[in-house]
């Protein structure tokens, strides 16, 4: 088989790109492209025409002809083959199947031809294959790349760490007596209310021991999360030019990146590690959190729902400990709240108000973990149309391919932040190829997962869809889709209306901040 030219040409009979493989004159080329048009009929099925001299093996894609001209002794398999190869790689690189997008991809459309046809014959390659020739990425260009990441993320966290110095000397400058007080008090207030606080082992308690309790993740969103975890590092010297192995984590992260691995170092605003939140600056921070539990089935259908939910409170200083909270409730029938052992509950009953039932005794500060756990709630019974977000996952094979086709849909009672649909899939040598999708997506070689971010779901946005093929899979391979995101509201609609001093002035109402978040904690489509 020999292969003389590989072309695109409209319908009107504009060439708009030709690639040669044998030693033609440009004078023939152009005349033989010429009459293709005129020789091409209306209504007719075959795909090929023959002349006195060469066979003209043709495919249509949308307004134009993909054009093979070979010799009259080529076989006319191999040709459709080739022909099949390259009507693949035409879409892959054009965005659009027009004479203004075929100009823009010109360049690229010439190097993929020449990767699939080689001296007029067909190399035997696939569209992956085609597509990582093409790429020629430099392993030195990676190398240098992530030297220059690794400065910059060890300058951001010298930064971050500077930041908050200043922020805590600030705080302690305008707190003269807080650390006195704290350092003090704070093992005899601590130890006289210790059945307030939570222990690891207490199973019916609240707080930190039992998931409860605030979390750095419910700052406000101004407020970047203050990572942390990473070994103290200092500002590389100006001169020191580039360096590699600065630490042990720094090797390690980048031969996982050298071997094609996306590390993500920021902490996700969603996710469930937790991190040092800032000293709080407010006399009273209560906290209302619910995290949801939820199995949804792939065919349709809840299978499991569980929302359990929290209210926590942060003193700022001791003295300020004899206190009351005032609340309001959604009216939720089918929310169950359950005070703390130490809480009165009938005056919880009666008037909702959370207070000790030693008046005498103050709260515990909470500052030394997440809080001081009040009250706790659950709610179990719910049916489809009550959950934040609805997920359809539809595979299909079709020929050597997989077409996946997710869309989502979100529930009007909650905005939705920081959206993640986590896709498991098979082990791939190259990305999937996304077809289409609404927001943002990343493939994860070393878990072969897909994910699938959207910044902000509201009422803009409350169903969208994302479509990718990927080599033929079973459809079960696909599941487990599992599901991050946060939201403001929630669903009993807890609000602290104000808090009740019992010392001092009764008269003046006690300045607080209040902080509320629903998360998903495990939220999936099984």
């Amino acid at each position: 088989m020999v292969v003389l030219a590989a072309s695109l040409v409209s319908k009107s009979g504009k060439v708009l790109l030709s690639r040669q493989y044998v030693e033609m004159s440009r004078i023939r080329i152009e005349g033989l492209l010429a009459a293709f048009p005129k020789l091409v009929g209306m209504g007719k099925q075959h795909t090929y025409i023959e002349t006195e001299n060469v066979r003209y093996v043709y495919q249509p894609i949308e307004s134009l002809f993909l054009l093979l001209v070979t010799t009259k002794q080529s076989n006319i398999l191999e040709d459709l083959g080739t022909l099949t190869m390259l009507s693949k790689l035409v879409p892959e690189y054009s965005m659009s199947l027009d004479e203004e997008g075929i100009g823009r991809a010109a360049f690229e459309l010439t190097f993929a031809f020449d990767e699939v046809i080689s001296l007029g014959h067909k190399e035997s390659v696939t569209v992956a294959q085609v597509k990582q020739y093409c790429e020629m990425e430099s392993h030195e260009e990676k190398l240098h790349k992530l030297v220059m990441q690794s400065k910059i993320n060890d300058t951001k966290d010298v930064m971050k760490r500077k930041a908050n110095e200043i922020d805590k000397s600030k705080i302690e400058k305008n707190k003269p007596g807080f650390s006195s007080i704290s350092s003090m008090g704070s093992g005899r207030l601590e130890s006289g209310f210790n059945d307030l606080s939570i222990s690891s082992g207490g199973g019916g308690g609240f707080g930190s021991g039992s998931g409860f309790g605030m979390i750095s993740d419910v700052e406000p969103i101004n407020t970047k999360p203050k990572d942390r975890s990473r070994s103290s590092v200092t500002a590389p010297p100006k001169s020191s030019g580039m360096k590699l192995g600065k630490s042990g984590k720094n090797q390690m992260m980048e031969s996982l990146k050298a071997e094609g691995v996306d590390i993500i170092e920021d902490v996700k605003p969603t996710s469930q590690s937790r991190t040092a939140a800032p000293p709080p600056t407010d006399p009273f921070t209560l906290t209302v959190e619910e995290k949801l539990n939820v199995a949804l089935r792939r065919d349709g259908g809840l299978s499991s729902f569980d929302m359990q939910g929290t209210l926590s409170l942060q003193i700022l200083n001791q003295e300020d400990g004899f206190v009351q909270v005032q609340i309001e409730t959604g009216g939720n029938p089918e929310i169950l709240f359950k005070t703390h052992p130490n809480i009165n509950r009938d005056m919880f009953n009666n008037e909702n108000i959370l207070g000790l039932k030693r008046p005498d005794q103050p709260f515990p500060t909470g500052q030394g973990g997440d809080g001081v756990g009040l009250l706790r709630w659950r709610m179990q019974r719910a049916d489809e149309s009550m959950v934040p977000l609805t997920i359809n996952c539809w595979p299909s094979v079709s020929g050597n391919e997989t077409f996946v086709s997710i869309e989502y849909e979100a529930s009007s009672m909650f905005d939705l932040t920081n959206v993640i649909i986590s896709v498991p899939l098979p082990a791939l040598r190259d990305a999937p190829s996304v077809r289409q999708c609404d927001g943002d997506w990343r493939y994860d070689s070393r878990n072969s997962v897909l994910e699938w971010s959207i910044l902000l779901i509201d009422n803009s946005n409350r169903s969208g869809s994302m479509e990718f093929v990927v080599p033929p899979v079973d459809s079960s391979v696909f599941f487990p889709i599992s599901v991050q995101f946060a939201a403001t509201s929630t669903y009993s609609g807890l609000k602290v209306t104000g808090m009740i001093p019992l010392r001092g002035d009764s008269g003046a109402t006690p300045r607080f901040v209040q902080r509320t978040q629903l998360i998903a904690q495990n939220y999936q489509v099984v």
